[in-house]
C-alpha cells in the first residue's frame, strides 16, 4: 500500500483538493493517508474532511492522524509539505512592521522583506522534516508546496540529509490556461515551454501546431489599454516573454511598481493584499469546520496541482511532464549552480528527472539573478546562523532597497529579528 503523509494537513481546503486528485485515480484509491498537524483542532477537522472526501470516492483509503511528525512520516513513500510557520500572527508582523517604515508589500511570501522572514521561520521546520525522512523514510519523495519556494528548496538541498525533493506550484499551469483563453485557442491545442525561478519564471514558447502564438498575444495587448495596467504585461512588453506569476506577486520582486502611490494605482495593486487573504482563510476554515459538522457537501473537481500526477506516475510508471523547482545542476546555465530553478521535469518510476533548458534569454537570467541573490543570502543566514546575512539579503532585495535607505533597512531587520524571536534559526535569535 502506498503511504502519503500530509504535513500541515490543517490547511483543510488544500488538503481536500489534493486528496480529491489523488483518490480519484483508481490505482491510488486504497492509499494510506497519514495526516499530521501540530494543531489538534485543525488536525481533527482535516481528518473529518479526509474521511468525507474518501467516502465520496469509494471509501477505500486508510486514514490516520498524527501530532508526532516522525510517526506520521514513518514508512512514507511521499510526503506533501504545506506548513505555514507562525500562521496569521507572523504574517501580520511581516506586514505591519515594514509598513511603519514606508515599505509596501502585496503578498510577502516569496521575496522582499516578508519573503525573507517567512523563509527564516520555515527553514528550521523544513530541515527537521528532512531529518525525519532520512531516519524513517529515506526513499520517500518530499513534494513541497510551502513558500518561499526557491529559498526553501535551496536550503533543503544544502542543509538536509534527505535529498529527494521537488517544489510544486500552479503558476505555470494557470498562466498557460489564461494565455490560451486570451488568444482564443483551446488549451488542449497549445504547446508551451516555461523556465526560470518559481514566481519569476517565463513562458519561452507558446505555440499551436508550430504557429507562434505570441503575435496574437501582442495584438490583444495592443488593443486593450486595461491589459497594459497589469504588472506582468508591463514586464512582458519590455522583456519579450510573458511572466508566469500574478501581477500582485511579480510587483514585489522588482523596484519599479510599489514605490509610490501613482504606480500602485496605475497597475491596480492592492498593498497588504495577503493580510486580507489570510483573514479570509481563517473565516473559510471556520465555515468548513461548521459545514463538516452539519453534513454539507463540498466540491470535488480535479485541480491543476501536480502532486497527484507525480504520485501516479511514480506508482504506475505512466510518465508525466510537470514543472518543478529543483537544484540547478546545469539546468539553466546562466543561473547560479546552487540555486533552485523551475524547469520541466519528466516523472516516472525512476523519480523526478529535471530537463535542461538551453538558450535561456540573457535578460531573463539577469533579472533572475537579482532574485537569487536575495535567496542565497537568506539561505546563508539560516544555515550559517549569520545575522549580518539577513541584513545583506534585505539590502540586495530589489523592492526593499528601492524604497528604503541603508539605515532604515538595518533598523527594520533588527526589529523583525526581535519580533519573530524563537521561530527563527537558533543563531539568529536574540
Amino acid at each position: 500500500m502506498v503511504k502519503i503523509t500530509f504535513i500541515g494537513a490543517g490547511s483543510v481546503t488544500f488538503t481536500r483538493e489534493l486528496l480529491g486528485d489523488l483518490l480519484a485515480f483508481e490505482e491510488l484509491a486504497d492509499t494510506h493517508i497519514a495526516l499530521h498537524d501540530i494543531d489538534v483542532e485543525r488536525l481533527a477537522t482535516a481528518e473529518a474532511m479526509a474521511r468525507w472526501t474518501d467516502a465520496q470516492l469509494g471509501g477505500r483509503a486508510t486514514i490516520t492522524t498524527h501530532t508526532d511528525r516522525r510517526e506520521a512520516l514513518d514508512g512514507a513513500d511521499f510526503a506533501i509539505n504545506m506548513v505555514q510557520v507562525g500562521m496569521h500572527a507572523s504574517t501580520l508582523l511581516d506586514f505591519e512592521i515594514p509598513a511603519r517604515y514606508g515599505l509596501r508589500q502585496t503578498i510577502g511570501d516569496t521575496l522582499g522583506i516578508g519573503g525573507i522572514f517567512r523563509a527564516l521561520r520555515t527553514i528550521p521546520v523544513l530541515l527537521g522534516i528532512g531529518e525525519d525522512l532520512a531516519a524513517v523514510a529515506p526513499d520517500a519523495w518530499l513534494l513541497n508546496y510551502t513558500n518561499p519556494m526557491s529559498i526553501l528548496c535551496q536550503a533543503y538541498a544544502e542543509g538536509s540529509p534527505h535529498k529527494q525533493v521537488v517544489g510544486l506550484c500552479h503558476s505555470i499551469q494557470h498562466t498557460t490556461h489564461q494565455l490560451a483563453e486570451l488568444v482564443d485557442v483551446p488549451f488542449e491545442e497549445v504547446t508551451f515551454l516555461g523556465a526560470g525561478v518559481n514566481h519569476q519564471a517565463f513562458i519561452l514558447r507558446f505555440e499551436r501546431d508550430g504557429e507562434d502564438l505570441y503575435p496574437r498575444l501582442r495584438a490583444k495587448v495592443a488593443a486593450d489599454p486595461e491589459l497594459r495596467r497589469r504588472v506582468r504585461v508591463a514586464l512582458y512588453e519590455r522583456l519579450g516573454y510573458y511572466p508566469t506569476e500574478s501581477s500582485e506577486h511579480g510587483s514585489e520582486y522588482v523596484p519599479w511598481f510599489l514605490r509610490d502611490d501613482e504606480l500602485v494605482e496605475r497597475y491596480r495593486l492592492e498593498v497588504g493584499d495577503y493580510i486580507e487573504r489570510s483573514e479570509e482563510n481563517l473565516v473559510e476554515y471556520d465555515r468548513i469546520k461548521a459545514g463538516l459538522a452539519s453534513g454539507e457537501r463540498f466540491p470535488l473537481e480535479r485541480s491543476l496541482e501536480y502532486a497527484s500526477l507525480i504520485v501516479h506516475a511514480m506508482v504506475t510508471g505512466q510518465p508525466q511532464v510537470i514543472y518543478g523547482t529543483v537544484q540547478n545542476n546545469g539546468l539553466l546555465a546562466d543561473l547560479p549552480a546552487r540555486s533552485a530553478v523551475e524547469v520541466p521535469c519528466l516523472v516516472d518510476r525512476t523519480g523526478v528527472r529535471p530537463t535542461p533548458v538551453h538558450h535561456y534569454p540573457s535578460q531573463l537570467a539577469a533579472l533572475n539573478r537579482t532574485f537569487l541573490n536575495v535567496a542565497d543570502m537568506t539561505v546563508r543566514a539560516a544555515l550559517e546562523g549569520r545575522r549580518d546575512h539577513v541584513l545583506h539579503a534585505a539590502m540586495l532585495d530589489p523592492a526593499t532597497s528601492g524604497a528604503l535607505g541603508l539605515d532604515q533597512i538595518e533598523a527594520l531587520v533588527d526589529e523583525l529579528l526581535t519580533a519573530h524571536g524563537d521561530r527563527l534559526p537558533e543563531g539568529l535569535r536574540g
